[in-house]
């Protein structure tokens, strides 16, 4: 495939610190190459449309132009590039920043307070690692399909049929085998639990507002998020939604029709108490170097409600959720995973689809009518 082009990276803040830590961190990946910087949002705008940037790092909070308004233009002039976030760990800095990550923002950065420089680039540089590297491989699947690349022999062999390719963008027709043997419902479900990661925000608002008010069942969410910022993503839910959307609390009644989101930065699992489910909020230790984890949440789903549970599994990187999943799987439940097409990260979804342990593989706009089959459906 030859060597891989850099990522050319603008970097928007209004602050002449955070444009000089963040352009010294992303100065370390040699995948990078920093084309620009800007000092507010219309300067932003004006150097993507001329630097044609892959990438921009965009502050929220700026004076004039905000980010929000900065990725209201990018969609208005449909500019091909992504951006990732940097918010301030405030009420306010979470609401903008659900709001940017509705609008298509990759990811995001909470800004760190930490004491020194080195301790705020050092966060910085941990949190940009990952994020870099998925966003590059997406641009690469991205460069194959539109022609830009070619593909080898041992790449076209295991492209996923979810990634929908047609015969005009590589040239000829992938014929892949059935990766699914479907289990029919035994059973409709009384629980839904979804773990969802990076592009969460965004699928998230074209998902919940589908279900219907009366599902009749509670839906458990864990949103690999920050304190602050799930609150703010509830709230935001819950304004789009017939169902009740709110942040879980440690000791409530698990109830139909309403949507429990974890807290971020802490665990949520379902409990009984007195014969009723509750929710139980942790502060056990990360799994999969996230706090809340979906496999700490499926693992509870899976003792407590077994073959009557649906799980689902969306867009994000890494592979939290698989050790769940599995469990899941050997108690009965009915499971769920979205398709690489409309993930905007492939790495959750990825192995439990590979293992062939879930039983649909659904589009995003599709989830919702599985989801609704599988807690109405007795087979």
């Amino acid at each position: 495939m030859g060597d891989i082009e850099k990522l050319k990276v603008l970097v928007v803040d209004d602050t002449i610190v955070y444009r000089k830590i963040i352009s010294e961190v992303l100065t370390d990946f040699s995948n990078i190459e920093i084309v620009g910087t800007a000092n507010n949002g219309k300067t932003a705008v004006s150097r993507i449309v001329s630097m044609n940037p892959d990438l921009i790092t965009l502050d929220v909070d700026m004076p004039g132009m905000d980010g929000i308004e900065v990725l209201e233009e990018i969609n208005r002039l449909e500019l091909d590039v992504g951006v990732i976030m940097l918010s301030s760990l405030t009420h306010e800095g979470g609401e903008l920043t659900i709001k940017a990550l509705e609008l298509g923002a990759f990811d995001f950065i909470p800004k760190p307070e930490l004491s020194s420089i080195g301790d705020n680039k050092t966060f910085i540089r941990d949190q940009l690692g990952p994020m870099i590297r998925s966003f590059a491989g997406r641009r690469e699947i991205k460069r194959i399909l539109a022609g830009k690349t070619t593909i080898p022999k041992k790449i076209k062999e295991t492209i996923h049929p979810s990634r929908l390719l047609q015969d005009n963008l590589i040239g000829e027709k992938i014929r892949l085998p059935d990766i699914l043997v479907p289990r029919p419902r035994r059973v409709p479900s009384k629980v839904v639990a979804i773990g969802i990661s990076t592009g969460g925000p965004r699928a998230l608002a074209r998902l919940i507002p589908k279900l219907p008010a009366g599902i009749g069942v509670p839906v458990m969410i864990v949103q690999h998020m920050p304190p602050l910022f799930t609150q703010s993503l509830a709230k935001s839910l819950n304004a789009k939604s017939a169902l009740s959307v709110k942040e879980a609390q440690d000791g409530e009644p698990v109830l139909p029709n309403t949507v429990y989101i974890a807290p971020g930065g802490f665990h949520m699992k379902v409990a009984t108490a007195g014969g009723d489910h509750i929710i139980r909020i942790t502060g056990d230790p990360p799994e999969n170097s996230c706090r809340p984890s979906a496999d700490y949440l499926f693992r509870s789903i899976a003792k407590h409600f077994g073959e009557e549970a649906t799980a689902v599994i969306m867009t994000g990187m890494g592979a939290d959720g698989n050790r769940g999943l599995e469990a899941l799987k050997a108690a009965g439940a009915f499971l769920i995973a979205q398709d690489e097409a409309t993930c905007t990260v492939f790495g959750m979804p990825k192995w439990p689809i590979e293992a062939k342990i879930v039983n649909v593989v659904a589009a995003l706009d599709d989830i919702s009518g599985e989801i609704i089959n599988s807690v109405q459906s007795s087979g």
